[in-house]
């Protein structure tokens, strides 16, 4: 279920601050929406997959801790990508 280079590549470049970023909070947080969105189809046709479930809760907890240190330190960041993955701002 990993990403495979050229997606995460293009997320890097799109949220990143320059093309070798891949540390900054935006750029976490657009890696971990785009490995919960191909979980979450995962688990709509293997419903009894529990074990992805269970990965999928530890994703998006860690990315509500990174939206949430990103909200406190750059509001303006913080905005520009929720608006950007169409993430919803319940922090």
């Amino acid at each position: 279920m990993a990403l495979d280079t050229a997606k995460k590549e293009a997320l890097v470049k799109q949220f990143g601050r320059n093309d070798t970023d891949t540390g900054s909070s935006e750029v976490q947080i657009a890696l971990l929406t785009s490995r919960i969105v191909e979980l979450t189809e995962h688990l709509k046709t293997h419903k009894k997959d529990h074990a992805s479930r269970l990965g999928l809760l530890k994703l998006v907890g860690q990315r509500r801790r990174l939206m949430r240190y990103l909200k406190r330190t750059n509001r303006e960041s913080y905005l520009k990508t929720i608006e950007a993955l169409s993430i919803r701002d319940n922090i």
